[in-house]
């Protein structure tokens, strides 16, 4: 992406502009000084554990900003994480992240978190290519590093790439300028790959902070959440699977699962069975606008 361009984005983000006026929802910080912050993504019950594949350095990071180590992250999401008032953005950005979409029909959204991972991402990419869909996928730093031709794959086959951070930390334990190293060496990895930056991000465990929204805008990112979490992180079977997207499908819903993190053999099955069920029932997947 052009420099300018990329300062532009950044301004717009940082002012809370953004181009899905009426297609996503999502509240701002307001002035009231009783304002203690955002509130959580839907979070499941869930305690930090399980591991994931370490991933080698890549070239290019941010500029005086060391990368954050390659780590075994975790991927159970936190439990009603309430994190503590921060000082009040200026300029005014986003209190909470987007949910779901509106406006769009009979229409829903398709995630993954965690990859881009070589046992299980090629598989997701080919249904979604037998289907004609296109989904998101909310990469780590670490696995893009260690499989950029799997993150080129991802956008060729028209899917948004975004940013999941680098080492999938619980974000509100970490300082800003932490914070501020794991999501923009993510942006700058994968606008080295792929001649663009993300332009949205998904905060690991769905636990955000005020610093997190701030740093996301200041990069050109706008915060997206789910509506529906499959619980696939927990291996529950692919029909479980199956039935909780089944039976939480409505227009503008978006699906939380992940292509990484585990053994995600389940959540590739259940993508083979969901996905035409849903297109049979006049669903279309659908990608939000920016």
């Amino acid at each position: 992406m052009p420099t300018g361009r990329r300062a532009v984005l950044r301004l717009a983000a940082a002012l809370g502009a953004t181009a899905t006026v009426g297609v996503l929802t999502a509240d701002r910080f307001a002035p009231a000084p009783s304002d203690r912050g955002p509130a959580t993504a839907p979070a499941p019950t869930g305690a930090p554990g399980g591991s994931g594949g370490a991933a080698g350095p890549a070239a290019g990071p941010r500029a005086g900003a060391a990368r954050p180590p390659a780590s075994a992250y975790r991927l159970q999401p936190m439990t009603a994480y309430a994190p503590p008032a921060f000082h009040r953005a200026v300029p005014p950005v986003r209190r909470r992240p987007f949910l779901s979409l509106e406006g769009v029909g009979r229409s829903m959204v398709l995630t993954f978190d965690d990859g881009p991972d070589p046992r299980h991402t090629p598989a997701i990419l080919d249904t979604l290519r037998r289907h004609d869909c296109r989904a998101m996928f909310f990469v780590c730093g670490e696995m893009a590093a260690a499989h950029p031709d799997l993150l080129r794959r991802i956008a060729e086959d028209g899917h948004v790439v975004g940013n999941h951070s680098w080492s999938h930390p619980l974000v509100p334990k970490l300082r800003p300028s932490r914070i501020r190293v794991e999501l923009g060496s993510t942006s700058d990895l994968v606008e080295q790959v792929l001649g663009t930056a993300p332009l949205w991000y998904r905060a690991p465990y769905g636990a955000w902070n005020r610093h997190s929204f701030e740093i996301g805008a200041e990069l050109g990112m706008e915060p997206l959440a789910w509506t529906l979490d499959t619980l696939d992180w927990k291996e529950p079977g692919s029909g479980t699977i199956v039935r909780r997207v089944l039976d939480g499908a409505a227009p503008g819903v978006v699906v939380l699962s992940h292509d990484a993190g585990g053994d995600r053999s389940q959540s590739v099955s259940a993508l083979r069975r969901y996905l035409p069920a849903l297109l049979d029932a006049g669903y279309s997947i659908t990608l939000p606008r920016r």
